[in-house]
């Protein structure tokens, strides 16, 4: 069965000789993988490497067969091209690490048009924006509502955040208790949008206290998580 789907590129990864599997999270389906036989072969077939490119957003053509692991692409063109995402070394590493994540994360079959379209909307932002060193911050936070551990915010004025069971308390709870600078910076970020993400200043050091400790509260929630290898590249380009 021929239909279109418009897909967000998540990796890519050489099978067999000639050939590529790349895994996209889709507007229709969720996660798919596609099989592109052939790809690496020809200059022709490596010359559409381009479309694959992380986070890339597309609007494919694709033969699928349910109960099938890998699904097949008969056409494939851009549904948005970026200008700056893929050239610029500060947003390519964002999307470099926020890839390794989605890639992670996102694991059902089943489609989520409302996180396909903040996805979507959020690359598109990153962009064109020229103010975008915490982008990443304020996309994790806003990606866990839709996995399902989303800070309640009802009590922000309290003095501590609970990492475990993600609400604000009056005391501290131990180990998994947030407060001083780390405390701050949450409750800034989720009191905004991307539209006003650049009001928030944060020194690289504070930046990355604040992703590492967003990081474990991933781990926390989530089974099997771990912290991305391209961590390192991150904080080394914004550092």
């Amino acid at each position: 069965m021929l239909s279109k789907n418009n897909s967000i590129v998540l990796s890519k990864l050489k099978f067999r000789d000639h050939d590529l599997i790349v895994k996209c999270y889709t507007e229709h389906r969720g996660v798919v993988s596609y099989l592109l036989r052939g790809v690496l072969k020809s200059k022709k077939g490596r010359s559409k490497m381009v479309y694959y490119q992380e986070l890339s957003q597309l609007e494919i053509e694709e033969s699928y067969k349910p109960n099938q692991s890998l699904q097949y692409i008969k056409e494939v063109k851009f549904n948005y091209i970026y200008k700056s995402l893929h050239t610029n070394i500060y947003k390519s590493s964002i999307v470099m690490f926020l890839a390794e994540i989605l890639g992670h994360v996102l694991k059902e079959e089943e489609k989520n048009e409302d996180l396909y379209h903040f996805i979507s909307a959020a690359l598109q932002y990153l962009d064109n924006e020229d103010t975008y060193a915490n982008f990443h911050l304020l996309f994790l936070l806003k990606l866990t509502r839709y996995l399902g551990f989303q800070p309640e915010n009802l009590e922000t004025h309290y003095p501590f955040f609970n990492l475990e069971t993600g609400i604000f308390e009056t005391y501290n709870h131990g180990v998994y208790s947030v407060s001083g600078e780390n405390l701050i910076v949450l409750k800034q970020l989720l009191g905004t949008n991307f539209d006003t993400l650049n009001t928030i200043k944060l020194s690289a050091v504070r930046r990355q206290e604040f992703l590492s400790m967003l990081l474990h509260y991933f781990e926390l929630h989530l089974d099997s998580f771990k912290t991305p290898k391209s961590l390192q590249i991150l904080n080394d380009v914004f550092h």
